[in-house]
């Protein structure tokens, strides 16, 4: 019976690696190849990522550190989502220039703005380095040798390769630690805003639409990648050139279709498809709805201040955007995960493993390793939550997060070196300016007072800041932080910095503001991170043990690692899907959904009139599909997560249907439990896109200048 039910379990367990279900290393796609054509896919492998010849890859980039862009002309255009781009365009907004609200497009090169810091990334070629890097490595090792001696390794072979190639390189670990690959990178930091629609089409819906679908969207902004004459990387300078890439991206007007195979190629951030059912609980039943709590109640203050001044909303859209990312996205894991099982799914498959464990005495160093992980799940806990209620309510004042940019320099002695603190000095002088551009004191007291009452209320004394516990009425107290501390007054500090002397250091240190950033950070540095660090630690070893047991007990599956911010290949079907009984979503939105979405007295929900003006006389041009509406979005069952926002969406023949922006509500959760029947990720049709360039902004220059298969 044992041996039944042993058989029965992985058998299961297999049939939910589903086709596609996974984000795969693109250097290794030759193992999907097979099963990609079985779905409809008419290319190669070798078409979608070599090193020998130019490849699909050669047009995807790391977009400022977090999202996904793709190449779409000879001239370095690049297409990314708007929220990727929202921080450059809200950096270049201003009430007479208010880019967030009426968009933005260059009608030539030279109206194309610079934008400071941000940096695009090419992979070049990666290298599977497992052997070198655990050279040396042994099963007996403790983990604080075995880490030594792999970044031993790492270092000597980073070095190695340095000396034979102009390229950036590094390691990351997959598997959990068990295979690691070496990247070999190209970073472009000359990169210019070209064009951006207004937030009433790239964020049409706000945060009310967020991770929702039907979805009416047209999230996407366009910049421009410039190199030195010889096309290599260079800051920025008026005699930069458009970069020529080895490879951009045909675009399709064909459409997607339900049922057509679709793949995504961009850098998915974070994924941990194989924790334990005890780690997945925590995770979406303690972790997340705190976070959602504390940052809902913030968001409730910015919209409150936001509706009433435009100022206020352009200053503090960036920061409502990325509170209400996190907010609405943990909302929908809590939900997806309790609805659809999870934990019990997991906890299923955790009976198979434990089976599979106790059939052969060689394997007994897998023996009793789910009741560790309940054991040290349990102890990590309250710290964990401790963590959040910093991050997430302390850290969240905006006064006391801006103080501790001032803390290095609260440190500074007659020894330290007149360069150094020179430098810090204009630093802050930069830091200052950007924090006051953005900064209205009336929401920060509303929020500090929320977020003080919520964190005294909700943790124990030994479990916050120690200024937290001298505080008798939050209110007063609050009043006085704002009265007292220099950070609220951008000419203050300004005159601070202009005329610091190692005698101001004493002042600095007194300061309110950054009495309770050093509070909150020692909080941290003695009393949560001390004690998570070993937690931490053994679960990673208990988890890199894990993967390599379910490898053993599946050696028929091929498993995909999972997401760390390199470059990924997921794959999948356009399709709708049934969420819940009754309902029933077909995989495309039309124009005609935002027009009956509309509502004037709702920023989000604004329609512009020359939008409104192209439906009316259903001028859409070539960009309408072949049934006459006006796509805007669709959706496929395939395998995302953040850092996927601006991925390319690529039909049968590598070309490209449109830009990947978000999932579905009900499948948040794929970060965790991948369900391919309930997890969707919605996307911008580039039919859309082009009819917003086109008809609505007048850009067609940017048309004309990319590859359109019709």
């Amino acid at each position: 019976m044992k041996r039944l039910l042993l058989s029965l379990a992985i058998l299961l367990s297999s049939a939910m690696a589903f086709a596609g279900e996974g984000m795969w290393i693109p250097m290794l796609l030759q193992y999907n190849e097979k099963e990609m054509q079985e779905m409809g896919m008419r290319i190669t492998a070798d078409d979608i990522y070599s090193i020998n010849h130019s490849s699909l890859k050669d047009a995807i980039v790391l977009f400022g550190g977090g999202c996904t862009g793709e190449i779409v002309s000879d001239y370095g255009l690049l297409l990314t989502n708007h929220h990727c781009g929202y921080d450059y365009i809200q950096q270049h907004s201003s009430v007479n220039h208010d880019y967030l609200t009426d968009g933005f497009w260059a009608m030539d090169r030279s109206q194309e703005l610079p934008c400071p810091g941000l940096t695009v990334v090419f992979l070049r070629e990666m290298r599977d380095v497992t052997a070198q890097v655990l050279d040396q490595v042994t099963d007996d090792m403790t983990e604080e040798k075995r880490q030594a001696t792999i970044n031993e390794n790492t270092k000597r072979i980073i070095a190695e390769v340095e000396k034979t190639t102009p390229y950036k390189v590094s390691i990351k670990a997959f598997f959990c630690g068990n295979e690691y690959y070496l990247l070999l990178n190209e970073v472009f930091t000359d990169v210019r805003l070209v064009g951006c629609p207004p937030s009433n089409i790239g964020k049409f819906g706000g945060d009310t639409d967020n991770w929702v679908w039907p979805r009416h969207t047209g999230d996407f902004s366009v910049f421009r990648v410039y190199a030195d004459k010889d096309g290599h990387p260079a800051d920025y300078s008026a005699d930069n050139v458009p970069y020529k890439p080895a490879k951009h991206l045909d675009i399709s007007l064909k459409g997607a279709e339900e049922g057509d195979f679709a793949f995504v190629f961009g850098y998915p951030a974070r994924t941990n498809e194989y924790l334990p059912a005890v780690a997945v609980d925590q995770e979406a039943n303690v972790i997340d709805p705190i976070a959602v709590r504390l940052r809902g109640e913030i968001l409730d203050i910015y919209n409150k201040y936001q509706e009433q001044d435009r100022k206020v909303r352009i200053q503090y859209a960036s920061k409502h955007a990325g509170l209400g990312n996190g907010w609405k996205k943990w909302m929908g894991v809590t939900e997806g995960i309790n609805h659809f099982h999870g934990v019990e799914k997991k906890r299923f498959y955790e009976k198979s493993f434990e089976e599979w464990c106790y059939v052969t005495f060689q394997r007994s160093f897998y023996f009793n390793l789910l009741e560790q992980f309940d054991k040290k799940y349990k102890e990590l806990e309250p710290y964990k939550v401790a963590y959040t209620y910093l991050t997430n309510a302390g850290l969240n004042i905006e006064l006391i997060d801006f103080a501790g940019n001032f803390a290095k320099l609260s440190q500074v002695t007659k020894d330290t070196p007149k360069e150094e603190i020179d430098d810090m000095i204009v630093s802050l002088k930069e830091a200052s300016k950007e924090f006051f551009k953005n900064y209205y004191q009336p929401i920060d007291e509303e929020v500090a007072k929320t977020m003080l009452n919520e964190y005294l209320e909700n943790q124990p004394a030994d479990f916050r800041p120690s200024f937290l516990n001298e505080i008798k009425d939050v209110d007063a107290y609050v009043a006085m932080l704002f009265s007292k501390s220099m950070f609220c007054d951008e000419q203050k500090v300004n005159d601070f910095l202009e005329k610091f002397r190692l005698s101001s250091v004493k002042k600095l240190q007194k300061d309110p503001a950054l009495v309770a950033y050093q509070s909150m950070i020692n909080f941290y540095r003695e009393d949560v991170n001390p004690k998570m660090k070993p937690i931490n630690e053994e679960l990673a070893r208990l988890q890199r043990l894990y993967m390599k047991g379910q490898m053993q007990m599946e050696p028929e599956k091929h498993f995909s690692p999972d997401a760390n911010f390199t470059l990924r290949v997921t794959y999948g079907k356009v399709e709708g899907f049934k969420p819940q009984d009754g309902k029933n979503y077909r995989h495309f939105t039309t124009l005609e959904g935002i027009m009956e979405k509309e509502n004037p007295d709702i920023y989000d929900y604004v329609v512009e009139p020359k939008l409104k003006e192209l439906f009316n006389n259903k001028d859409y041009g070539r960009y309408a599909d072949k049934d006459g509406t006006m796509h805007v979005a669709f959706t496929a069952s395939v395998h995302t997560t953040g850092g996927n926002s601006g991925s390319p969406i690529l039909n049968a023949d590598g070309q490209l249907l449109g830009l990947n922006f978000d999932r579905c509500w009900e499948g948040t959760m794929s970060d965790l439990v991948y369900d391919p029947n309930i997890c969707r990720n919605i996307s911008v049709d580039i039919r859309y896109v082009l009819f917003i360039m086109d008809k609505f902004a007048g850009a067609k220059h940017l048309v004309d200048e990319m590859t359109i298969v019709e």
